[in-house]
């Protein structure tokens, strides 16, 4: 019995042959574009077409990075990318990965093979890349000797500043030898040291600029111990050592703006510069100049002198204090004397004596104030105002004429 396969089957089928075949899996096919469709997704749909035929192909969103210009009918072009089978419909189609104009297509292809070999190699890597100096003061050029590169370098390095040496090696930029020339005058301009290098040329055609897309420059580019600023064609040409150099500058001119300091500008950022500094200096000066004076009045305040008037001072208050006290406290005594004399006055015999009252002691200096302290022929001392009365006692009676409550 016959085998039966279903559609999906077959065109399973194809699709892996087509997967299988390498020579499929990557080719450049060159042709008209036709049927060009910008879809809303972002990928692009469009045939290629020939005297003899067309093909349909596609290019996916993710693959538009690499096309460099907007695509149209009527263009021709060379499309890189694989050719398999669309299950769905059962039909083949291109699905294209790179896009180029044609005419530059051999050389394109070159350019990029060379590119992804040294991006692969790390010669493009930033780690590599060395500061440009800042004041460089012998710049060397490889460049030829009789076009608008040179003469653009050499206007704008002596307006910027004439006091830089340029040094040029004149190059052949163009043809056959063209890449032997550049290399021989990068390894030249190392050997005597100059600070920095610009290596390029004017503008032209991809083939007129090939020189500088060639490995051998590339190498020597990236060997070169001096730090190097390609400067080739215009400012939407690329060449392989724009990736390679230490820095890339859009035009000759450009890259001796790059390299030369402007002299006028960096005098006048000295100036600014000095005076900045001048009022800074100025600033800390009187900054200092205040801490001094305040870590002088703080030593003077802690001066053994000053301490020794501060407390000889403090004593003195303190004394005058005390003196203030004393006198204020005797006079309040005395006042306070006074007033018990005042009370005493009235308290003293002397007083009550010179009223016309007497007071009488015995031998022994007791008071006599009842007669059951004396008896008969006991001696007396009677005190009047005047004198004293020495008597002896005859004889005591009661009574006389004062009750016991009249003698106090």
């Amino acid at each position: 019995m016959r085998n039966v396969y279903t559609v999906k089957q077959v065109n399973s089928y194809i699709k892996n042959m087509f997967t299988q075949d390498f020579m499929l899996n990557r080719i450049y096919i060159k042709g008209e574009v036709s049927n060009c469709k910008y879809h809303t997704s972002g990928h692009i749909y469009f045939s290629l077409k020939d005297e003899s035929g067309a093909i349909a192909c596609i290019m996916f969103k993710g693959q538009r990075n690499g096309l460099s210009f907007r695509m149209s009918d009527g263009q021709q072009v060379i499309v890189m990318g694989g050719v398999s089978t669309y299950e769905r419909d059962g039909r083949y189609q291109l699905y294209a990965k790179e896009i180029i104009l044609d005419g530059a297509g051999v050389l394109y292809e070159r350019f990029q093979a060379l590119r992804t070999q040294l991006e692969e190699m790390g010669m493009f890597a930033a780690e590599y890349k060395r500061p440009i100096p800042e004041f460089p003061r012998r710049i060397g050029i490889v460049t030829a000797p009789t076009g608008a590169a040179i003469r653009d370098i050499m206007n704008i390095a002596g307006r910027r500043n004439p006091y830089v040496q340029l040094i040029l090696y004149p190059a052949l930029v163009q043809g056959e030898g063209a890449a032997e020339s550049i290399v021989r005058g990068i390894q030249a301009l190392e050997r005597e040291q100059v600070d920095v290098m610009i290596v390029g040329r004017g503008g032209g055609s991809m083939e007129d600029l090939w020189a500088f897309n060639e490995e051998i420059v590339a190498r020597a580019v990236f060997e070169c111990g001096i730090p190097i600023i390609s400067a080739v064609g215009h400012e939407t040409d690329t060449t392989i050592i724009d990736y390679v150099a230490d820095l890339r500058a859009p035009t000759p001119s450009a890259a001796a703006e790059l390299a030369v300091y402007d002299h006028q500008a960096l005098l006048m950022s000295l100036s600014e510069l000095k005076l900045k500094f001048g009022r800074q200096t100025a600033q800390r000066m009187q900054f200092w100049r205040m801490k001094q004076e305040q870590y002088q009045l703080k030593l003077t305040g802690m001066h053994p002198g000053h301490k020794l008037r501060e407390q000889r001072q403090r004593s003195v208050d303190i004394e005058e204090r005390i003196r203030r006290l004393m006198e204020q406290r005797v006079e309040h005594e005395r006042h306070r004397l006074a007033v018990y004399m005042e009370s005493m006055k009235g308290l003293s015999p002397i007083r009550k004596l010179n009223q016309g009252y007497s007071f009488i002691q015995d031998d022994k200096g007791r008071n006599i104030r009842s007669i059951s302290q004396v008896e008969a022929n006991d001696q007396l001392t009677i005190y009047v105002t005047d004198g004293i009365i020495k008597a002896d006692v005859q004889e005591t009676a009661e009574g006389a004429g004062y009750g016991k409550d009249d003698v106090k």
